[in-house]
């Protein structure tokens, strides 16, 4: 039969504990584990949260004003990851020799700066180039005493070969306007980072991993590549914990949960226990078509003459010098745009 052709695409998935807190460590290694999933086929490779150099976890077992916990924060700032720099540099060429679209959690730093650090997910494509970045709009927990929040010009789908590729980080994934923001732009795969383990007053992570994901794909027919953290015991030493809260760390429904789901909601791969590796699964994107036959939630199962969403896809500045020769200040616009399918033309009374 004749028409269009909606390929298969090897996805993978990488649960593994950071090299904490040392960035060239956990650049290395995240090169070896790309390279690793590009050996094996994978087309899209996707990350924890935060994976370079580290989560702040520590926030979970030590004081957010505690010596300890600042200690930490001053050693994640200098562990930051720079776009450009030799360790940016590195990832690029791994996604290069592995022919794949590489979604990479890190800690972010604008370079020249000191204090600000973003929650990001960058987009590297097959030929070694950054394709985009995502940067968490809203910090949680303990991550909005390191993190700076995002803004609309990273919510944004980046274009592939086999169609649009998207990705958000932990709870963004269960905000509704958020994820119709990617699902709005048409994501045929969607990557989430997760990090290697909840605070404890709660479910363990892997139950909300897996019920997120699942959750994820039904609303946007995509294939969803949600990607866990796990924490080694270099980390746990590192963290200085009580013996109670080492036995936490150690227990196999602590961390981890890495899964892979396809559009109808089956999980395709995992999810993992604790421990370290990588998961796959062949997606074929043909099926989204199906999905979507049934429900297309921003085509014809959308109401966009009930619902509308927009976007402020600016990025507001704290700075802006001004003068010139009339002296007069034009502050910039926003970019807001309308992501809802717009209603069918009204027909023309007689």
């Amino acid at each position: 039969m004749s028409g269009d052709t909606y390929p298969t695409i090897r996805v993978a998935a990488v649960q593994a504990a950071s090299v904490f807190l040392d960035r060239e460590g956990t650049v290395d290694k995240a090169c070896r584990l790309i390279r690793e999933a590009g050996a094996s086929g994978a087309r899209v490779i996707a990350f924890p949260e935060g994976f370079i150099p580290g989560h702040p976890i520590w926030y979970h077992h030590h004081s957010a004003t505690g010596r300890k916990a600042n200690q930490f924060a001053v050693e994640l700032f200098k562990n930051s990851l720079e776009m450009p720099s030799n360790a940016f540099s590195a990832l690029c060429a791994a996604a290069r020799d592995a022919d794949a679209y590489v979604v990479m959690g890190a800690c972010e730093k604008l370079p020249g700066t000191t204090g600000t650090m973003y929650n990001s997910q960058l987009f590297i494509g097959p030929q070694g180039s950054l394709l985009g970045r995502h940067v968490k709009i809203m910090p949680t927990v303990g991550e909005r005493l390191v993190h700076a929040a995002g803004h609309g010009d990273t919510l944004r789908v980046v274009p592939t070969e086999f169609g649009p590729l998207s990705a958000l980080i932990c709870a963004e994934n269960t905000n509704p306007l958020a994820a119709f923001a990617v699902i709005a732009q048409g994501t045929r795969i969607h990557a989430i980072s997760w990090p290697s383990h909840f605070p404890t007053s709660g479910d363990p992570m892997r139950v909300r991993v897996s019920v997120d994901s699942r959750a994820f794909a039904q609303m946007s027919k995509a294939f969803v590549v949600a990607s866990c953290g796990t924490v080694d015991e270099r980390t746990i030493a590192l963290l200085e914990l009580t013996p109670e809260q080492e036995v936490t760390l150690r227990s196999p429904d602590c961390c981890g949960g890495s899964v892979i789901v396809g559009p109808s909601q089956r999980i395709l791969a995992g999810p993992m226990g604790s421990g370290e590796g990588i998961i796959y699964a062949d997606c074929d994107l043909e099926l989204t078509i199906a999905a979507k036959l049934r429900h297309d939630f921003v085509g014809h199962s959308a109401r966009p003459d009930i619902f509308r969403v927009w976007v402020n896809e600016g990025r507001p500045s704290l700075y802006n010098p001004w003068g010139g020769e009339d002296g007069v200040f034009e502050p910039p616009g926003n970019e807001w745009r309308d992501l809802t399918p717009a209603p069918p033309d009204e027909p023309t009374p007689d």
